[in-house]
Formats: C-alpha cells, sequence, structure tokens
C-alpha cells in the first residue's frame, strides 16, 4: 500500500480522504492556500504546505505548485478529491510522467469522458441508450436552428466540455435559442475554456439516476447500485438517495448492465459515476461519465458498508476488488443534503465568521463537513461547507430522520440554505419519493 499520499484538495473531502488514509496507515500531505491556513484540513494532515494565494488559479489550480509538494513530500500517490483538478486529463497526465500514482482513471479516460460529445459517441458504440442528438459540435446559431427544428423544439443547449449546469440552458424557440446561443458559448469558453456546443431533445420532468461503479485494473468492474439526485437547484444537485424509490428492480439492473458495459467499453479503473435521465416511463439515457469520487458517494456508503475512498487507494495500488456484484448487497436507505454558506431566499453566497457551530448526534447520522465554531468561510471557494447524511431501515425513517437533524443545527454568524432544505424534504412530493429535476423551480421556489 502506498506510504504517503497527497491530498489535491480542501475542505470536507480532504478531511474525508485522510481519514481513510489514517485509517490503513497511510500518510497524508495536506496543500491549502493561504485563506486556508487554519482550516481542519490542513490540521489533520500528517504534513501541511502552503501553496499559493487563496484564488484557485494561483492555489488549488496551480499544478506545479502541488507537483513540487509531491516532490518535496516525497507522496507516492495524489488523490484529487472531487472538484478542482480532479477532471483535468492534463493534471492527470502529469502526475502520471512525474512517476506519481494518480488516485483515479488514467488521463486518456479522463479526456474522453470530459467532452460531452465524445463521451455520446463513445457510449453509442458501446450500445447504452443515449437521447436524441447530435455526435458533433454545432459551428453557428443557424446550424444550431436547423439542428433543433429537425430534432424538435424544446432541447437542451449544452456546452460540450460543461459541468454544474454552466453553458447549458433549456429552449422551447428559434427566437431563444438564437439570444442563447452566443451567451452561452462564451460562458463556456470562460469557464471550461472550451466553448463547443451541441444540442440534446429535451426529456420533461425527468428523474436524474446514477450508477456507481468500482473497476480495477484486471477487467473487473462491479456496479455499486444506483442513486436518485434528481432535487437540484440550476441543475446542481441539493439533496441525493440510495437507493432511487422511483425505479423498478427491471430498471434498476438494466442501468447496473449498461453501467458495467460503460465502464469495459473504455477500459476504466478506480470509482466513477455513469450518469443517467430517466423518464416518466423508465426509459434511461446517458447524460454524462463523471471520473471521480462524487460529493454524494456517503449515501452509496451507507447502504453497502463500503469505504469508497478505501477501494479507489486500493485499486490505484494495484488490488483486485475484493467484491463482486453478486456479493454486494444494500440495506436500508441513506439521504444526503449539501449544506451551504448561502442566503436561502436570494441564494447568494454568505461568507463570514461562524462564531458558534452544534452539530446534531445520534445513530444513524453522519456529518462530512469543514468547518467549526471559529471558522471563517471565505468568498474565494464554494459556498459548501459540509453534508449532512442519515441512514434509515427504511426510507420513511430515513426521512424523518433528516428533518429532524436539520431542526436541530446550530449554525450562527453566517446564513446557510438549512431553512430551504428543510422545506424540500418536509415537503410531500419529496415524502412521496416522486420528485423530478423541475421539483425545486415547481414546488419549492413557486410558492
Amino acid at each position: 500500500m502506498f506510504k504517503k499520499v497527497l491530498i489535491a484538495n480542501r475542505g470536507e473531502i480532504a478531511r474525508r480522504i485522510i481519514r481513510t488514509c489514517k485509517k490503513l496507515g497511510i500518510e497524508t500531505v495536506a496543500v491549502y492556500s493561504e485563506a486556508d491556513a487554519e482550516s481542519l484540513h490542513v490540521k489533520e494532515a500528517t504534513e501541511s504546505y502552503l501553496i499559493g494565494k487563496p484564488p484557485v488559479a494561483q492555489s488549488y489550480l496551480n499544478m506545479d505548485a502541488i507537483l513540487e509538494v509531491a516532490k518535496q513530500s516525497g507522496a507516492d500517490a495524489i488523490h484529487p478529491g472531487y472538484g478542482l483538478l480532479s477532471e483535468n486529463a492534463n493534471f492527470a497526465k502529469r502526475v502520471e510522467e512525474a512517476g506519481i500514482v494518480f488516485i483515479g482513471p488514467s488521463s486518456d479516460v479522463i479526456r474522453a469522458m470530459g467532452s460531452k460529445i465524445e463521451a455520446r459517441k463513445t457510449m453509442e458504440q458501446a450500445g447504452v441508450p443515449i437521447v436524441q442528438g447530435v455526435n458533433n459540435p454545432i459551428s453557428d446559431v443557424d446550424e444550431a436552428v436547423k439542428i433543433a427544428e429537425n430534432i424538435g423544439f424544446p432541447v437542451m443547449l449544452k456546452a460540450s466540455a460543461g459541468g454544474g449546469g454552466i453553458g447549458m440552458q433549456l429552449v422551447h424557440t428559434e427566437e431563444e435559442l438564437r439570444k442563447a446561443f452566443e451567451g452561452n458559448q462564451k460562458r463556456a469558453q470562460s469557464f471550461f475554456g472550451d466553448g463547443t456546443m451541441f444540442i440534446e431533445k429535451y426529456i420533461d420532468q425527468p428523474h436524474h439516476v446514477e450508477v456507481q461503479v468500482l473497476a480495477d485494473k484486471y477487467g473487473n468492474v462491479v456496479p455499486v447500485f444506483e442513486r436518485e439526485c434528481s432535487i437540484q437547484r440550476r441543475n446542481q444537485k441539493v439533496v441525493e438517495e440510495a437507493p432511487s424509490p422511483f425505479i423498478s428492480e427491471e430498471t434498476r439492473q438494466k442501468m447496473l448492465d449498461a453501467s458495467v458495459k460503460a465502464a469495459k467499453h473504455i477500459g476504466y479503473t478506480n470509482a466513477g459515476t455513469i450518469e443517467f435521465l430517466v423518464d416518466s416511463e423508465q426509459n434511461f439515457y446517458f447524460l454524462e461519465m463523471n471520473t471521480r469520487l462524487q460529493v454524494e458517494h456517503p449515501v452509496t456508503e451507507e447502504i453497502t458498508g463500503l469505504d469508497l475512498v478505501e477501494q479507489q487507494l486500493k485499486i490505484s495500488n494495484g488490488e483486485t476488488l475484493n467484491v463482486t456484484r453478486e456479493s454486494l448487497k444494500r440495506n436500508g436507505h441513506a439521504i444526503e443534503v449539501r449544506i451551504y454558506a448561502e442566503d436561502p431566499v436570494r441564494f447568494f453566497p454568505s461568507p463570514g465568521k461562524i462564531t458558534y457551530l452544534q452539530l446534531p448526534e445520534g445513530d444513524g447520522i453522519r456529518h462530512e463537513i469543514a468547518v467549526e465554531s471559529g471558522s471563517e468561510v471565505t468568498p474565494f471557494y464554494d459556498p459548501m461547507i459540509g453534508k449532512l447524511i442519515v441512514f434509515g431501515k427504511t426510507r420513511e425513517e430515513a426521512c424523518v430522520k433528516l428533518a429532524n437533524t436539520l431542526r436541530n443545527y446550530v449554525i450562527e454568524g453566517i446564513k446557510t440554505n438549512i431553512p430551504m432544505l428543510l422545506g424540500i424534504v418536509t415537503h410531500p412530493q419529496f415524502i412521496k419519493g416522486v420528485t423530478t429535476t423541475n421539483f425545486v423551480e415547481e414546488y419549492y421556489l413557486s410558492k
């Protein structure tokens, strides 16, 4: 096993990785910006190194600085967490070239799945269902209009290199498309350095269901069940749960089969996620593949008993998967909510000092959090400060536990989205388990 792992990330995911490394007797190296000097992940790692000023471009996205720390500290592997450099093929390639193990898939696979257009082509070749659309870049708005008219409005305009809803917009008419095309193209270029656009048919009232997969270097691929991630705001996930309360067992097995087929076709290794849109008739279509650990991975851990970070480390160390599809069992129900330093009415980030923090404790309650009393939430990074995960023997039990736990959270000094989360998880539509990706706009924000 690795002796020392550098974590090229910050916040709660860095702490999460440190925890598993400690369990396995692996030393850890934290990197941090000037704004994160007093952060918990810095205090908890075996070693910590300052890599730059607060802006991410000068710190957590600074590949040269991170690789220099890896060399200086003697780290033999780098875990990228999620976000930041986790799906940056150039970073993975540089790590590989430096003779350090990148805890994730190969740079070639990351590059192939990083383009939504190329991913569509690849999944079609693998025999995985895809949404009606185009598999080629759209050169200009006139071409986009012709394609949309051929497919039939409404359509989804998407950025090929996009993520988090950036560069993506639902358009209902030619006029809307003409107004949306250039703005989304420029936004994609600004965020990802790639303004390539494409179009897919819009699926009305879809569910967003994803399958977790583990794949070792010997061709073994195990689907670790699915997660429902339909509750979203601005195409960003807000609530995730496992298993999905919507899909049937027949659909579940078909999705697991398709995910194994997809992972094997591209030669995938490590932990990854195949995301699908599911329509009202339970037809499912490939959406994208995330070539990293997901924010919502704890709900899968709660229903299976697996430590997915441990699985990642062992796969990267060249070990054979110690679980099979047949041996893997799921138990109970888990739900995760993302807690943001955010104004719950205007949805603006709410940076500041947390003067007091008290987390509710109890059976089936898990916190993955990046702050404590006295922590400063800065404006430089994503405002998510943590995640609450609850486990119940049944979904009903998990829903009740989640609402009660949220009511007993105490975070003073900053505003948070907890009122919004409480409104969502106590809503009759959520309790019934029938929410789609339109839920927040239709049922929560519309009231």
